[in-house]
């Protein structure tokens, strides 16, 4: 295929995706070769090349076929010469963000003054407040995204959002971008990925565009950065996003960051960065109980049935699924989307032993898995200290008895190792969780209150 070629199917994706996606998924890829009805690209990283294969494959190789040349397929591999770029401003363009998979999908996006020439991500239509479901894990998080939504004077800079995965960051990001730009067109609302702030910034580099890069991000009104947990170690895009963060702060101007864990616990995060994160509001979206598993489940029932008219599901299904897939919000949409489509497709109504027989792999993936960060913010809040005491230096009684019940239950209900328990202790040695241990062994088996906090704990991390 010659340059020519690639240039018109260029121009053809640019106007079949729209102007913001061609400029963040289709311009940075280039064409390499083509053999056997293979079309080979080269990719700035593999979150590109994974995004835009999941989503824009097909219509890339059937704009090849119109164009003369047919193409069966579409792989990617990161280009050398971005992997020298990115060497040479200390980032790795093979490390994928764990939410990388999660990334937004392509819908139109609203235009705000300027936004054309932002280099922000898409926007999914389907993640707006009206469809967030609030329950007690997530209504502070919740509160605090309507409040900067208002887009007033700012109170708290920058809102901090963390938590697991599926438990609603993106979404409040997303709502918050969708309601400043419709209730406030004149803002420069800016929403992306910390792999796509740290992509913009090599490719910055490439081009000798570092200028335009700081005035392109710095005269924004509201910057959204989403798990940003994945700059943590690549010492030049902290840098910039140290400088940019300033910038805004000083000017004013809102700034909404999320992350999976709280800042002081992202290992490999400059000092200085974790302390700024945290001068504003920080919030934990706590993993979801029971009942806001199930005003989910019965939010989604309603919004399916426009899909599904007619289709019957019994008493008792919505409460099993709530109860038996706990951990991630998405997993427990996507069951429910499958059973839908399932009883659509064989006509059936939805029973229990129907939802059991359909999901069975869903649920057998979907069995209670404890982690040790789980286990910490348990303890944590049983014995009233604070979550950052439970992975500090002090050795108070008050708080080093509590840490070592959470390090002995985390030995008996994960399987991470005890290196690995140390590590997430605050860099603790393994010898000090194997102490931990002993010593808890032995005072449950003489002091009744011990024992009782052990299996009140467990209980409730098991539920």
């Amino acid at each position: 295929m010659t340059d020519d070629t690639w240039g018109r199917v260029r121009e053809d994706l640019r106007k079949a995706v729209g102007k913001n996606n061609y400029v963040t998924w289709i311009e940075p890829l280039e064409f390499a070769t083509l053999e056997n009805g293979v079309a080979h690209f080269r990719a700035p990283t593999n979150f590109i090349g994974n995004w835009v294969s999941r989503n824009y494959g097909d219509q890339i190789a059937m704009h090849m076929s119109r164009n003369g040349t047919p193409v069966q397929r579409i792989e990617f591999s990161v280009g050398a010469a971005v992997r020298e770029a990115l060497a040479a401003s200390s980032v790795q363009p093979n490390s994928v963000s764990a939410g990388g998979s999660n990334a937004p999908s392509p819908a139109p996006r609203p235009q705000s003054k300027g936004a054309s020439d932002m280099p922000g991500a898409p926007l999914d239509k389907r993640f707006t407040f009206d469809s967030f479901v609030v329950g007690k894990p997530n209504e502070l998080a919740h509160a605090a995204a309507r409040r900067v939504a208002e887009g007033g004077p700012v109170s708290f800079n920058p809102l901090f959002l963390y938590g697991g995965v599926g438990l609603g960051k993106t979404h409040l990001m997303h709502a918050i971008a969708w309601q400043l730009q419709t209730d406030r067109p004149d803002l420069k609302v800016v929403y992306l990925s910390a792999e796509q702030f740290m992509y913009r910034f090599v490719q910055a580099l490439r081009e000798n565009g570092t200028m335009q890069f700081k005035e392109m991000f710095r005269s924004v009104d509201v910057l959204m950065v989403d798990d940003v947990q994945f700059i943590a170690g690549k010492d030049g895009t902290q840098e910039e996003f140290f400088h940019t963060f300033n910038a805004l702060v000083d000017q004013h101007k809102q700034i909404i960051i999320s992350a999976d864990r709280a800042p002081v616990e992202i290992k490999k995060l400059e000092d200085r960065i974790a302390s700024r994160l945290q001068s504003g509001l920080v919030v934990d979206l706590h993993p979801t109980d029971y009942e806001l598993r199930l005003g989910i489940l019965q939010h989604k029932v309603d919004q399916y049935r426009e899909t599904y008219p007619g289709l019957v599901i019994k008493d008792g299904v919505l409460e099993f699924l709530a109860h038996r897939i706990s951990t991630n919000v998405r997993v427990l949409e996507g069951a429910l989307t499958k059973l839908f489509a399932f009883g659509s497709l064989v006509g059936r109504e939805i029973t229990l032993e129907l939802t059991q027989d359909c999901l069975a792999d869903v649920l057998r993936a979907s069995d209670r898995k404890v982690t040790v960060e789980e286990i910490q913010r348990k303890v944590s809040e049983h014995y009233n200290m604070r979550l950052s005491d439970m992975i500090g230096p002090k050795r108070h009684r008050t708080i080093a008895r509590p840490r070592q019940m959470a390090m002995y239950l985390s030995k008996q209900l994960t399987s991470r190792s005890l290196p690995e328990i140390g590590r997430r202790f605050g860099g603790r040695d393994h010898t000090t969780v194997m102490h931990a241990v002993r010593r808890i062994e032995e005072l449950k088996a003489v002091d009744n209150q011990i024992a009782e906090d052990l299996e009140l704990l467990r209980r409730m991390l098991e539920a």
